[in-house]
């Protein structure tokens, strides 16, 4: 029998949450464990963003090492130079990360000295002064209105325990009629089963938003209420994987998968592409972008503003594909 992982101060287990900073001194170490585990209770970071930024520190705690002959000790920190910040990104750079991955490297790596900041233990503003690394400018890839409909109608039809098929069906469609993000969605407990027109939903940072909903998300969600085998109460998840434990976000983005394979939909057919499609949607349909920006919980408006350039490039399409003359190239 497998020896069973020692467990840490919150509950949960060293494996479990995977820290990986064993590349540094053990001042260094504690302060970084003592950091992830804020991310998680307090900033209540999603379990891949929250990994993704352990890795990130782990990366350059382990640069640190071989850049400074030794595993960094909190001293090491404090002497840190704008220079030696530069060395850990060229580095990252030539291991050919993308622009995206060196941002976020970095954003991670920030958010763990202003911990340090905060808690007293290191005042080194170099990181701070690092310029973040441009990030290519992409669109959000929302789905059509047809492609939609068809996805929940694949997954409704899928060889699978009509409970299943019920909860994929819900879950895409609430995902669509209220641009959940995939984690909120799989976060909601059984008393939050929406019985009338809103629901409150729980998103990045802990913040909380009003969402209406639709007929049609509630009664798909009842139908999945009525056919769930386990237990959905006050403390028990909404949604349950065929184990009785609350759904992996994985199982749904195969279920996707499986469905934009049979439909001949591209690989931009994601769970967050119902996001996408919902703040569009919405948007081509007249709504405005302080409305979306409340719906979808952005922090800022500049991030529901992508929306704006989504419906004008459709919009630019159709009139090329319409237009005669354009269509007569002249």
């Amino acid at each position: 029998m497998a020896r069973p992982a020692a467990a840490l101060t919150d509950g949960t287990t060293a494996e479990e949450e995977r820290l990986p900073f064993f590349l540094a001194a053990d001042d260094v170490k504690a302060a970084a464990e003592a950091w992830y585990r804020w991310l998680k209770k307090e900033k209540r970071f999603a379990l891949h963003t929250l990994r993704a930024y352990g890795q990130d520190l782990a990366g350059f705690l382990a640069f640190l090492a071989e850049h400074l002959g030794n595993a960094a000790t909190l001293d090491d920190l404090r002497g840190l130079r704008q220079s030696d910040f530069r060395a850990y990104l060229s580095r990252r750079r030539n291991d050919g990360l993308a622009a995206t991955s060196l941002a976020r490297s970095l954003s991670a790596v920030r958010s763990f000295f202003r911990r340090l900041q905060r808690d007293g233990l290191v005042d080194n503003a170099a990181a701070n002064l690092i310029r973040t690394p441009k990030r290519p400018h992409s669109l959000p890839k929302p789905l059509s209105v047809a492609a939609a409909e068809q996805m929940i109608e694949t997954v409704d039809s899928a060889d699978a325990a009509p409970w299943l098929q019920a909860r994929d069906t819900a879950i895409l469609t609430l995902l669509w009629g209220a641009g959940l993000r995939l984690g909120e969605a799989l976060g909601l407990n059984g008393d939050q089963s929406p019985q009338g027109d809103s629901l409150t939903v729980t998103g990045k940072g802990n913040k909380q938003r009003i969402v209406p909903i639709l007929p049609v998300v509630r009664d798909a969600i009842a139908t999945y209420v009525k056919l769930c085998p386990w237990p959905i109460a006050a403390g028990t998840p909404l949604f349950y994987g065929a184990r009785g434990k609350r759904l992996d976000p994985a199982i749904v983005q195969k279920a996707m998968r499986d469905a934009r394979r049979a439909l001949g939909l591209p690989e931009t057919a994601t769970p967050h592409a119902l996001r996408h499609s919902f703040a569009t949607h919405l948007l081509a349909a007249g709504g405005d972008l302080r409305t979306i920006q409340e719906l979808l919980g952005h922090a800022s408006l500049a991030t529901t503003q992508r929306y704006t350039e989504v419906d004008a490039e459709a919009l630019l399409n159709v009139y090329k594909n319409a237009h005669p003359r354009a269509r007569a190239g002249v």
